[in-house]
Protein backbone atom coordinates (compact mmCIF):
# COMPACT_ATOMS: atom_id res chain seq x y z
CA UNK A 1 0.00 0.00 0.00
CA UNK A 2 2.78 2.22 0.71
CA UNK A 3 4.61 1.99 -2.33
CA UNK A 4 1.02 2.06 -4.46
CA UNK A 5 0.79 5.50 -2.50
CA UNK A 6 3.92 6.97 -3.50
CA UNK A 7 3.78 5.87 -6.74
CA UNK A 8 0.85 8.19 -7.16
CA UNK A 9 2.02 10.78 -5.18
CA UNK A 10 5.20 10.85 -7.38
CA UNK A 11 2.82 11.08 -10.49
CA UNK A 12 0.13 14.14 -9.04
CA UNK A 13 3.80 16.16 -8.03
CA UNK A 14 4.59 15.67 -12.05
CA UNK A 15 1.41 16.36 -13.02
CA UNK A 16 0.72 19.81 -10.98
CA UNK A 17 4.11 20.97 -11.83
CA UNK A 18 3.03 20.55 -15.80
CA UNK A 19 -0.29 22.19 -15.15
CA UNK A 20 1.87 25.07 -13.18
CA UNK A 21 4.38 25.25 -16.19
CA UNK A 22 1.24 25.23 -19.15
CA UNK A 23 -1.07 27.63 -17.45
CA UNK A 24 2.10 30.26 -16.74
CA UNK A 25 2.87 30.51 -20.59
CA UNK A 26 -0.64 30.91 -21.55
CA UNK A 27 -0.77 33.53 -19.31
CA UNK A 28 1.77 35.47 -19.92
CA UNK A 29 1.28 34.71 -24.18
CA UNK A 30 -2.36 36.10 -23.49
CA UNK A 31 -1.74 39.64 -23.73
CA UNK A 32 0.47 42.38 -22.61
CA UNK A 33 0.25 42.63 -18.78
CA UNK A 34 2.33 45.45 -18.70
CA UNK A 35 -0.18 47.94 -20.77
CA UNK A 36 -3.08 45.79 -19.49
CA UNK A 37 -1.98 47.58 -15.81
CA UNK A 38 -0.74 51.01 -17.34
CA UNK A 39 -4.46 51.50 -18.90
CA UNK A 40 -5.28 52.62 -22.31
CA UNK A 41 -3.72 56.24 -22.32
CA UNK A 42 -0.48 55.35 -21.37
CA UNK A 43 2.87 56.17 -22.77
CA UNK A 44 5.02 53.83 -24.33
CA UNK A 45 7.45 55.02 -21.67
CA UNK A 46 5.07 54.03 -19.06
CA UNK A 47 4.31 50.51 -20.15
CA UNK A 48 8.12 50.22 -20.02
CA UNK A 49 8.70 51.18 -16.48
CA UNK A 50 5.69 49.28 -15.34
CA UNK A 51 7.30 46.17 -17.08
CA UNK A 52 10.64 46.81 -15.37
CA UNK A 53 9.10 47.02 -11.92
CA UNK A 54 7.06 44.05 -12.22
CA UNK A 55 9.81 41.90 -13.73
CA UNK A 56 7.73 41.33 -16.86
CA UNK A 57 10.84 42.29 -18.78
CA UNK A 58 12.31 39.22 -17.94
CA UNK A 59 12.69 35.79 -20.13
CA UNK A 60 9.37 33.95 -19.92
CA UNK A 61 11.31 30.80 -17.71
CA UNK A 62 13.51 33.33 -15.40
CA UNK A 63 9.46 34.69 -14.66
CA UNK A 64 8.38 31.12 -14.17
CA UNK A 65 11.63 30.21 -11.90
CA UNK A 66 10.76 33.15 -9.79
CA UNK A 67 7.13 32.48 -9.52
CA UNK A 68 7.52 28.86 -8.37
CA UNK A 69 10.09 28.79 -5.95
CA UNK A 70 8.11 31.83 -4.37
CA UNK A 71 5.26 29.37 -4.63
CA UNK A 72 7.27 26.64 -2.98
CA UNK A 73 7.66 28.98 -0.02
CA UNK A 74 3.51 29.07 0.17
CA UNK A 75 4.34 32.72 -1.31
CA UNK A 76 2.00 33.18 -4.41
CA UNK A 77 2.09 36.49 -5.16
CA UNK A 78 1.02 39.83 -4.78
CA UNK A 79 -2.72 41.58 -6.38
CA UNK A 80 -1.52 44.13 -8.95
CA UNK A 81 -4.60 45.89 -7.74
CA UNK A 82 -5.22 45.51 -4.34
CA UNK A 83 -1.67 45.22 -3.70
CA UNK A 84 -2.68 42.46 -0.83
CA UNK A 85 -1.26 38.84 -0.76
CA UNK A 86 -2.59 36.13 -3.20
CA UNK A 87 -3.07 34.13 -0.26
CA UNK A 88 -4.62 36.42 2.34
CA UNK A 89 -7.39 37.33 -0.89
CA UNK A 90 -7.60 33.05 -0.79
CA UNK A 91 -7.95 32.19 2.77
CA UNK A 92 -10.32 35.23 3.28
CA UNK A 93 -12.56 33.33 0.76
CA UNK A 94 -12.08 29.98 0.14
CA UNK A 95 -14.74 28.68 3.24
CA UNK A 96 -17.56 30.34 1.41
CA UNK A 97 -16.51 28.22 -1.97
CA UNK A 98 -15.90 25.14 0.24
CA UNK A 99 -19.40 25.33 1.69
CA UNK A 100 -20.90 25.92 -1.55
CA UNK A 101 -18.81 23.22 -3.43
CA UNK A 102 -18.98 20.12 -0.37
CA UNK A 103 -23.08 21.15 -0.11
CA UNK A 104 -23.95 21.10 -3.55
CA UNK A 105 -21.57 17.52 -4.04
CA UNK A 106 -23.91 16.20 -0.71
CA UNK A 107 -27.18 16.99 -2.72
CA UNK A 108 -26.35 15.95 -5.71
CA UNK A 109 -25.16 12.29 -3.88
CA UNK A 110 -28.82 12.08 -2.07
CA UNK A 111 -30.35 12.56 -5.50
CA UNK A 112 -28.64 10.36 -7.65
CA UNK A 113 -27.38 7.62 -5.79
CA UNK A 114 -31.24 6.61 -5.19
CA UNK A 115 -32.62 7.29 -8.42
CA UNK A 116 -29.57 5.61 -10.19
CA UNK A 117 -30.32 2.38 -7.80
CA UNK A 118 -34.28 2.98 -9.04
CA UNK A 119 -33.27 3.02 -12.48
CA UNK A 120 -30.84 -0.48 -12.05
CA UNK A 121 -33.84 -1.96 -10.69
CA UNK A 122 -36.63 -1.61 -12.99
CA UNK A 123 -33.97 -0.94 -16.64
CA UNK A 124 -36.10 0.29 -19.58
CA UNK A 125 -39.28 1.50 -17.65
CA UNK A 126 -41.04 4.20 -17.32
CA UNK A 127 -38.82 5.27 -13.69
CA UNK A 128 -35.42 4.52 -15.84
CA UNK A 129 -36.71 6.32 -19.04
CA UNK A 130 -37.66 9.25 -16.34
CA UNK A 131 -33.80 9.22 -15.20
CA UNK A 132 -32.63 9.07 -18.28
CA UNK A 133 -34.65 12.33 -19.24
CA UNK A 134 -33.38 14.41 -15.64
CA UNK A 135 -29.68 13.37 -16.39
CA UNK A 136 -30.21 14.30 -19.79
CA UNK A 137 -32.10 17.80 -19.29
CA UNK A 138 -29.49 18.73 -15.93
CA UNK A 139 -26.38 17.95 -18.41
CA UNK A 140 -27.51 20.01 -21.14
CA UNK A 141 -28.93 22.99 -19.31
CA UNK A 142 -26.14 26.19 -18.94
CA UNK A 143 -25.14 26.38 -15.12
CA UNK A 144 -25.64 30.40 -15.56
CA UNK A 145 -28.80 30.06 -17.03
CA UNK A 146 -30.92 27.91 -14.58
CA UNK A 147 -29.05 30.65 -12.02
CA UNK A 148 -30.50 33.37 -13.51
CA UNK A 149 -34.17 31.65 -13.96
CA UNK A 150 -34.13 30.77 -10.27
CA UNK A 151 -33.17 34.66 -9.94
CA UNK A 152 -35.99 35.67 -11.73
CA UNK A 153 -38.49 32.97 -10.00
CA UNK A 154 -37.95 32.69 -6.35
CA UNK A 155 -35.94 35.72 -5.43
CA UNK A 156 -37.93 38.66 -7.73
CA UNK A 157 -41.15 37.24 -8.57
CA UNK A 158 -41.86 34.89 -5.44
CA UNK A 159 -39.72 37.10 -3.15
CA UNK A 160 -38.89 33.78 -1.24
CA UNK A 161 -34.97 33.50 -1.32
CA UNK A 162 -32.13 36.48 -1.03
CA UNK A 163 -30.67 36.99 -4.39
CA UNK A 164 -27.25 38.12 -3.75
CA UNK A 165 -24.91 37.40 -0.79
CA UNK A 166 -23.94 34.94 2.43
CA UNK A 167 -24.71 36.70 5.07
CA UNK A 168 -27.38 34.19 5.99
CA UNK A 169 -27.86 30.19 5.09
CA UNK A 170 -30.99 31.19 2.70
CA UNK A 171 -28.23 32.63 0.27
CA UNK A 172 -26.79 29.39 0.03
CA UNK A 173 -29.73 27.96 -1.04
CA UNK A 174 -30.04 28.48 -4.81
CA UNK A 175 -26.07 28.54 -5.39
CA UNK A 176 -26.04 25.17 -4.41
CA UNK A 177 -29.06 23.48 -6.31
CA UNK A 178 -27.63 25.55 -9.26
CA UNK A 179 -24.12 23.46 -8.22
CA UNK A 180 -25.88 20.24 -7.56
CA UNK A 181 -28.14 20.14 -10.66
CA UNK A 182 -24.86 20.19 -12.85
CA UNK A 183 -23.32 17.48 -11.02
CA UNK A 184 -26.25 14.85 -10.69
CA UNK A 185 -26.74 13.82 -14.14
CA UNK A 186 -23.25 12.11 -13.99
CA UNK A 187 -23.29 10.62 -10.63
CA UNK A 188 -26.85 9.46 -11.75
CA UNK A 189 -25.66 7.74 -15.12
CA UNK A 190 -22.62 5.78 -13.03
CA UNK A 191 -24.83 4.66 -10.48
CA UNK A 192 -27.13 3.53 -12.87
CA UNK A 193 -24.56 1.66 -15.09
CA UNK A 194 -22.47 0.15 -12.04
CA UNK A 195 -25.41 -1.05 -10.17
CA UNK A 196 -26.94 -2.68 -13.50
CA UNK A 197 -23.26 -4.10 -14.30
CA UNK A 198 -23.61 -5.90 -10.81
CA UNK A 199 -26.90 -7.23 -10.74
CA UNK A 200 -25.93 -9.36 -13.01
CA UNK A 201 -23.27 -10.93 -11.78
CA UNK A 202 -23.92 -14.77 -10.73
CA UNK A 203 -23.32 -14.09 -6.43
CA UNK A 204 -26.72 -11.61 -7.18
CA UNK A 205 -28.53 -14.45 -8.58
CA UNK A 206 -27.71 -16.62 -5.63
CA UNK A 207 -28.37 -14.00 -2.81
CA UNK A 208 -31.74 -13.41 -4.76
CA UNK A 209 -32.15 -17.67 -5.30
CA UNK A 210 -31.69 -17.47 -1.03
CA UNK A 211 -34.90 -15.19 -0.75
CA UNK A 212 -33.27 -12.20 0.38
CA UNK A 213 -34.67 -9.02 0.38
CA UNK A 214 -34.03 -6.54 -2.62
CA UNK A 215 -32.96 -3.91 -0.52
CA UNK A 216 -30.28 -5.92 1.32
CA UNK A 217 -28.89 -7.40 -1.90
CA UNK A 218 -28.62 -3.81 -2.70
CA UNK A 219 -27.10 -2.09 0.12
CA UNK A 220 -24.81 -4.69 1.07
CA UNK A 221 -23.83 -6.73 -2.52
CA UNK A 222 -25.07 -3.92 -5.24
CA UNK A 223 -23.54 -1.13 -3.76
CA UNK A 224 -20.65 -2.07 -2.14
CA UNK A 225 -19.31 -3.38 -5.42
CA UNK A 226 -20.59 -0.38 -7.57
CA UNK A 227 -19.08 2.50 -5.25
CA UNK A 228 -15.86 2.52 -6.57
CA UNK A 229 -15.98 4.07 -9.64
CA UNK A 230 -18.61 6.49 -7.80
CA UNK A 231 -16.07 7.51 -5.44
CA UNK A 232 -13.53 8.52 -8.13
CA UNK A 233 -15.90 10.33 -10.27
CA UNK A 234 -17.80 12.08 -6.36
CA UNK A 235 -13.73 13.76 -6.44
CA UNK A 236 -14.15 14.78 -9.57
CA UNK A 237 -17.32 16.07 -9.52
CA UNK A 238 -15.97 18.07 -5.94
CA UNK A 239 -12.94 19.29 -8.13
CA UNK A 240 -15.34 20.50 -10.66
CA UNK A 241 -17.91 22.26 -7.91
CA UNK A 242 -14.38 24.22 -6.76
CA UNK A 243 -13.49 25.48 -9.80
CA UNK A 244 -16.56 25.87 -11.20
CA UNK A 245 -18.24 27.93 -8.55
CA UNK A 246 -16.87 31.36 -10.83
CA UNK A 247 -20.32 31.30 -13.01
CA UNK A 248 -22.30 30.51 -9.59
CA UNK A 249 -20.73 33.19 -7.64
CA UNK A 250 -20.60 35.90 -10.16
CA UNK A 251 -24.59 35.63 -10.95
CA UNK A 252 -25.08 35.29 -7.08
CA UNK A 253 -22.45 38.36 -6.26
CA UNK A 254 -20.95 35.60 -3.77
CA UNK A 255 -17.46 36.56 -2.29
CA UNK A 256 -15.80 33.55 -3.03
CA UNK A 257 -12.93 32.76 -4.59
CA UNK A 258 -15.04 32.34 -8.10
CA UNK A 259 -16.06 35.75 -7.66
CA UNK A 260 -12.60 37.06 -7.07
CA UNK A 261 -11.34 34.86 -10.15
CA UNK A 262 -13.72 36.61 -12.41
CA UNK A 263 -12.94 40.06 -11.25
CA UNK A 264 -9.02 39.34 -11.82
CA UNK A 265 -9.94 37.86 -15.08
CA UNK A 266 -11.53 40.66 -16.02
CA UNK A 267 -9.16 43.49 -15.34
CA UNK A 268 -6.05 41.47 -16.07
CA UNK A 269 -4.84 40.37 -12.11
CA UNK A 270 -2.14 37.82 -13.24
CA UNK A 271 -1.18 36.58 -9.76
CA UNK A 272 -4.83 36.22 -8.75
CA UNK A 273 -5.77 34.00 -11.73
CA UNK A 274 -2.22 32.18 -11.75
CA UNK A 275 -3.43 31.51 -8.02
CA UNK A 276 -6.68 30.18 -8.90
CA UNK A 277 -5.31 28.02 -11.77
CA UNK A 278 -3.21 25.98 -9.05
CA UNK A 279 -5.82 25.82 -6.74
CA UNK A 280 -8.50 24.23 -8.92
CA UNK A 281 -5.36 21.90 -10.38
CA UNK A 282 -4.49 20.51 -7.17
CA UNK A 283 -8.17 20.57 -5.91
CA UNK A 284 -8.80 18.09 -8.63
CA UNK A 285 -5.16 16.16 -8.13
CA UNK A 286 -5.45 15.71 -4.85
CA UNK A 287 -9.05 14.99 -4.48
CA UNK A 288 -8.62 12.20 -7.32
CA UNK A 289 -5.31 11.11 -5.12
CA UNK A 290 -7.25 10.52 -1.87
CA UNK A 291 -10.18 8.39 -4.23
CA UNK A 292 -7.62 6.55 -5.75
CA UNK A 293 -6.13 5.38 -2.37
CA UNK A 294 -10.11 5.09 -0.58
CA UNK A 295 -10.46 2.65 -3.44
CA UNK A 296 -7.29 1.00 -3.22
CA UNK A 297 -7.83 0.39 0.91
CA UNK A 298 -11.49 -0.87 -0.73
CA UNK A 299 -10.37 -3.24 -3.28
CA UNK A 300 -6.64 -4.60 -2.64
CA UNK A 301 -6.62 -5.92 -6.47
CA UNK A 302 -6.38 -1.99 -7.33
CA UNK A 303 -2.87 -2.11 -5.60
CA UNK A 304 -1.41 -4.62 -7.94
CA UNK A 305 -2.31 -2.56 -11.19
CA UNK A 306 0.42 -0.24 -11.33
Amino acid sequence: MLSFVRGKLLVSLLVLLTVSLVGFALLHLSGDLAATLAGENASAEQIEEIRRSMGLDRSLLAQYASWLTGAARGDLGTSFFTRETVFSLFMARIGTTAILAVCALVVALTISLPLGMLAALRPNSWLDRLVSSLALSGQALPSFFLALMMVSIFGVTLRWLPVSGSSTPLHYIMPIVVLAVGAIPALMRLTRSGVMEVLEQDYIRTARSKGIPTARIMLNHAMRNAILPIISLSAVQLGTLLGGSVIVESVFAIDGIGLLTYRSIQRGDFPVVQAMLMFVSAAYIVLTLLADILNAWLDPRLRQKR
